[in-house]
């Protein structure tokens, strides 16, 4: 995602809060992934379930399937707004309420992020949070300057070579700079669907190695 001017709309007296589309248990599961979508640079609208949201529905249906029986609950986050909104950042005030109330309803639980876009942003931001094992950034927005998360999780940022939405030199470097796995993807624009299957078992594969042995403990 390419930067644009910080210019800002006036924001609407009462702005709507974030919400989660829920499948697994709702109480006392053994892990937690937590889904989140692109969005834009700047934009004060509110969030709707938009092709952002629904590039991210296959990708919860995979990791349900791919966990089945395991006691993982798997989240996609709606946020409040469609934009990062310069120092305002506020899907990362969004992904931050749904982390806890991921402690809240599943105590102790490991959390995986899985982000594209503006939400792989998101969830590299979020790496060092409490409880968060894993997180695999999808075609990340990353900007000259990006902090470090702090140790703990293990992270893989996976990127296309023909996005042109997203920077792949970006991402590579980044990852290089912080130790992450870095996984180019041969053709792949920003959108991720020249090679859905292969983002699909990616994305599986790395969620369910991550959460081992919380998602397969019986």
């Amino acid at each position: 995602m390419t930067s644009h001017p910080t210019a800002f709309a006036p924001r609407t007296p009462v702005e709507p809060g974030p919400a989660l589309d829920m499948s697994g248990p709702r109480e006392h599961a053994r892990a937690v992934v937590l889904l989140l979508p692109g969005g834009r640079a700047t934009s004060v609208a509110p969030a709707r379930r938009g092709l952002a949201h629904l590039r991210m529905v296959p990708f919860a249906r995979a990791i349900s399937w791919s966990t089945r029986g395991h006691e993982v609950a798997v989240w996609t986050l709606r946020y409040r707004v469609r934009g990062w909104n310069g120092d305002a950042q506020d899907p990362v005030r969004d992904a931050r309420w749904a982390l806890e109330e991921a402690r809240r309803s599943h105590p102790g639980a490991p959390v995986v992020l899985v982000g594209h876009s503006m939400g792989g942003r998101v969830a590299l931001r979020l790496a060092g949070e409490p409880g968060v094992v894993g997180v695999c950034a999808l075609a990340p927005w990353i900007e000259a300057g990006e902090p470090a998360p702090r140790p703990g999780a293990t992270i893989v940022i996976a990127h296309g070579d023909a996005d042109r939405v997203t920077d792949p030199r970006s991402s590579a470097a980044y990852a290089a700079r912080i130790g992450a796995s870095f996984v180019p993807v041969p053709g792949e624009t920003h959108t991720l669907l020249r090679r859905p299957v292969f983002w699909t078992r990616l994305v599986t594969a790395f969620v369910t190695t991550a959460l081992q042995p919380a998602a397969h403990a019986r």
